[in-house]
């Protein structure tokens, strides 16, 4: 038996002894089980959370950042790009700080998660209490609903470029039965070669839309006259909020790990290197087309038919069916939670139990098929709160009190070692957000996102499609 002092040092630390050896036990038996399938399949790594962290913050925001750029200008889009990622580094911190401080708490009461996957608003329930669980709760699983709506209508829109026979619902219809097939895919371990592959797609994609650009040359008659409008700069900067609140899984990726509090500084890893393929990218085709972007929020639309084109919209496709799966995931484990599902260990029972989670998503993204309005909507009204202001008030919160300070699982960072400072810069994001993202981006990306229902009519058959003549040459 290990000494009480022991043992809560261990668990502050993160995990028990005890519970290591069961990940290394399960993990070595994978290994001699299933040599090739852990390689594949099982992951838990700090390098298995970086690629999950990066392939997950971008994935069709790519195609929509030059739309953004064209609402704001280039320096404000390139200024936010980088203010947005810092900020979102900072709140997934936040997130991964709660998690540990959650963890070690129940660990000490002897809680064991050996079949159970904690999730966000559990971690909000166990610091905060049943109010800040409701709260978390609809934030997190609504924002999530519209993450992957979004993804489906990407990939109906973008496959059109390749092949325009069939119109973008019907795209959608396919590409609902295909997303539906995630429902297999038991956890966050179980995503290692998706997120290796799939952060290779966009870092394909990110480059050929810079390279295609650059040779493309600029459009005759270009014009670069953004901002003009109020309702568009916020529309724009509001998508780029949303580009950095890809930590709605943050929480589910964590636990995914073996040895969770090495998650601290990968979310800022990975956003370093996605201002790498967001940044130049958005740069170059913004260079390139100027205005027209204003009435092509996909920037596969502008681009010259090619065989790199052809590659850049399948890997895309692709990758929006992994993406499809990381917003679905932490829905399916609530709905399992709510049905009482959760702890089976048969795959195709719990694949049966999800089901009834991806029909609203297939309904919703055939009613509102506006790929970069939507994405501006989501970003203010869902992102805003899920990603930025709830995380903060949740840290203010928990650390209140000079004991909780003094007990805490993990103390501030290095590079701002005072309590009162953390509770400056969480101030200042929640009044942030909240004036900026959620007010005057919820008022300009409503504004848009009706203005498109006017224009286009819920259930659009064929969304921002070129008249018939104009696409006889595909």
């Amino acid at each position: 038996m290990i000494s009480q002092k022991q043992a809560e040092e261990e668990m502050v630390s993160g995990f028990t002894e005890t519970e290591h050896d069961e990940k290394e036990e399960e993990s070595k038996e994978d290994d001699s089980i299933f040599g090739l399938k852990s390689i594949l399949w099982h992951g838990g790594s700090v390098y298995d959370a970086w690629f999950s962290c990066a392939s997950n913050q971008v994935a069709q925001v790519l195609l929509t950042l030059p739309y953004s750029f064209s609402q704001m200008g280039m320096l404000s889009g390139i200024i936010l790009q980088v203010f947005y990622g810092i900020l979102g580094s900072w709140t997934a911190y936040l997130i991964s700080v709660l998690y540990v401080e959650y963890r070690s708490r129940k660990e000490k009461e002897n809680v064991s998660f050996k079949n159970h996957v904690i999730q966000w608003f559990e971690v909000l329930d166990g610091l905060l209490g049943p109010t800040w669980k409701a709260v978390g709760l609809a934030f997190n699983c609504t924002f999530l609903l519209f993450g992957s709506v979004i993804q489906l209508i990407a990939c109906a829109s973008n496959i059109y470029y390749i092949n325009d026979k069939l119109d973008k619902r019907t795209w959608t219809y396919i590409f609902g039965a295909c997303c539906a097939t995630t429902v297999f895919i038991p956890s966050f371990h179980n995503y290692r070669i998706w997120s290796f592959l799939g952060l290779g797609m966009t870092t394909y994609t990110a480059w050929y839309l810079t390279i295609a650009a650059i040779v493309h040359g600029q459009a005759d008659g270009v014009t670069h006259s953004g901002p003009t409008k109020l309702v568009l700069y916020f529309t724009g900067a509001t998508n780029i909020l949303y580009t950095f609140g890809g930590h709605a899984v943050t929480v589910e990726i964590m636990h995914a790990m073996w040895k969770p509090q090495k998650f601290k500084y990968i979310y800022l890893l990975a956003t370093m290197y996605v201002f790498t393929l967001t940044i130049p990218s958005a740069t170059a085709v913004y260079w390139a087309f100027g205005d027209q972007l204003l009435t092509h929020s996909n920037a596969f639309s502008l681009l010259p038919n090619s065989g790199w084109r052809d590659a850049a919209v399948i890997l895309m496709l692709i990758h929006q069916f992994i993406t499809f799966g990381f917003a679905c995931t932490p829905l399916y484990f609530v709905w399992e939670k709510v049905v009482g599902m959760h702890d089976t260990k048969s795959i195709f029972l719990r694949a049966l139990t999800r089901l009834p989670v991806v029909i609203p998503i297939w309904f919703l993204a055939i009613i509102f098929p506006f790929f970069g309005p939507i994405n501006s909507a989501v970003g203010a009204l869902l992102v805003s709160f899920t990603v930025y202001i709830i995380p903060s008030l949740a840290h203010m919160l928990t650390y209140r009190s000079a004991s909780a300070r003094q007990n805490a699982a993990e103390k501030p960072p290095f590079f701002l070692p005072s309590w009162t400072a953390m509770y400056v810069v969480n101030a200042f994001i929640v009044i942030w957000v909240l004036v900026v993202g959620f007010g005057l981006g919820g008022w300009a990306s409503m504004a848009n996102f009706i203005k498109q229902v006017d224009t286009f009519g819920l259930f659009a058959k064929c969304y921002q499609c070129p008249p018939p003549a104009a696409s006889k040459h595909h």
